[in-house]
């Protein structure tokens, strides 16, 4: 029987007369390097050590080796450089370099108290889990291994103290941006409900977006309305705002599934101007049908798409309390007539029917381009774990991981060719860097990769963030 065995070097197809020959050999040698940029950019505004504050811990200070800032960060950073799941930790702790991203004093892990620890600075994925599903009231016997307790209403004002800080002033006006999406489950996690319009099995988490500033991550079964609690969360949200800034301007937006009266009587009872997406029916279409008659007029002689707008007050049967204002758009395209409505709370002397819509409206497909980075890039949707606080969490660890790359993006690419990239390009091109690195007694060198393209984007990076400090 042949036996199997690791070789000690790997010889690939030549190159020429030359061998290539690789070898495990390098040394401390890290593909994150760009990973110190999130750590200059935390330095500056103090984003994970103002979230970590949001924990109770509870264990006996003399017997732990990370407090919870280094878990947070630890966590966080992971999310940030593309690591999704807890099992990555038991080879990132590791890292010496991923040690400094967290703050360890010992970066190679020599002085850890246990002999099988040592060479290992960071946290494993145990120590991590734990931190994860500690309940809201823990028993005695639970606290005996879950003693980091997460405070939800301190991490919900944590967001919009981050929004806040992030401004030398007060602006004129802040739009409110509203969504809902889905986050698609493959397991019996609490809270799992199927969801017709998705047609899986999901969470409905609910986001406030105020520009790229996230103010709200909650997450919620989806047997519910997409609009459910969002009267609750702005209240909450405006009240802390208005503290900050008492004469700023508030518009809320959002798609149909927010057009509820509910939520439009509460924005009218607060002086809270809005903008909602309206479903067509019967009767709208009947208002516009001279407009919708138009603009295939205007589509059969041009050939092109033609648009005609349309401003008049409007008022349902049954679920509304009171008329309000409606902008149509009667569209008509190659596929045909494409009528679309909006209600809103401002005034025809403020805005037109077309720049209301063309601009106030359709702004908020933005919000949808940050959903889809916290998704897609950062890892919302890992929620996989059987309880829902637990999950609620992973979404708060992954908004944070999406503010620290938002802060690097506003404060470190400003005036770069980078300055609006999502975040997997900014993790690719910026972050995804190799270097060694060699701890001696005064200093860590990290020697980055001669080879890296973007060498002076790195250091116009570098500079812009040595000139920023925004704490929160």
């Amino acid at each position: 029987m042949e036996t199997q065995c690791t070789p000690t070097q790997l010889e690939f197809h030549a190159l020429g007369r030359r061998k290539v020959v690789g070898r495990f050999d390098g040394g401390n040698i890290t593909s994150d390097a760009g990973g110190l940029l999130l750590r200059e950019t935390e330095k500056r505004t103090g984003i994970l050590s103002g979230f970590s504050r949001c924990f109770e811990d509870l264990r006996n200070p003399d017997l732990i080796e990370h407090t919870v800032a280094e878990l947070i960060a630890q966590r966080v950073y992971g999310l940030a450089l593309g690591y999704e799941d807890l099992n990555d930790h038991d080879d990132l702790r590791r890292d010496p370099l991923f040690a400094v991203l967290v703050e360890k004093q010992d970066p190679e892990g020599e002085k850890r108290n246990r002999e099988q620890d040592r060479g290992k600075p960071a946290a494993g994925k145990s120590t991590l889990n734990r931190l994860e599903l500690t309940p809201a009231d823990p028993t005695v016997a639970e606290l005996r291994y879950k003693k980091i307790i997460m405070k939800p209403e301190e991490i919900d004002r944590f967001f919009v103290d981050v929004f806040l800080q992030a401004h030398d002033e007060a602006p004129e006006q802040i739009v409110l941006d509203v969504d809902a999406t889905d986050d698609p489950l493959h397991g019996n996690q609490e809270g799992r409900f199927f969801h017709g319009y998705y047609k899986n099995y999901c969470y409905l988490p609910l986001y406030i977006f105020c520009g790229e500033f996230l103010l709200c991550s909650r997450l919620r079964p989806s047997n519910i309305d997409a609009s459910e609690g969002t009267v609750e969360e702005l209240e909450r949200i405006v009240a802390q705002i208005r503290k900050a800034w008492p004469g700023v301007k508030i518009v809320v937006r959002g798609d149909s599934g927010f057009c509820r009266d509910k939520i439009m009587s509460w924005c009218e009872a607060q002086r809270i101007d809005y903008v909602f997406g309206l479903a067509k029916n019967e009767r709208l279409k009947a208002v516009i049908a001279d407009e919708m008659q138009r603009a295939q007029e205007l589509y059969e002689t041009t050939g092109k798409a033609a648009r005609v707008f349309k401003n008049f007050r409007y008022e349902t049967r049954e679920s509304w309390t009171r008329e309000r204002r409606v902008v149509a758009k009667a569209e008509y395209l190659d596929k045909g007539a494409n009528p679309r409505f909006v209600v809103t709370s401002i005034g025809l002397e403020q805005i037109d029917a077309q720049t209301l819509y063309e601009q106030s409206y359709c702004g908020r497909g933005d919000m949808e381009n940050r959903i889809k980075e916290q998704q897609l890039w950062l890892f919302a949707d890992r929620t996989s774990t059987g309880r829902m606080r637990a999950n609620q969490l992973r979404l708060y660890l992954s908004s944070v991981a999406y503010l620290l790359m938002q802060a690097l993006r506003r404060l470190g690419l400003r005036g770069t060719q980078m300055a609006a990239a999502q975040c997997n390009t900014i993790r690719l091109k910026l972050l995804k860097v190799g270097a060694q690195v060699k701890v001696t007694v005064r200093k860590v060198w990290v020697s980055l990769a001669g080879g890296y393209p973007y060498v002076e984007l790195f250091y116009r990076v570098f500079r812009n963030l040595q000139g920023e400090t925004r704490h929160c």
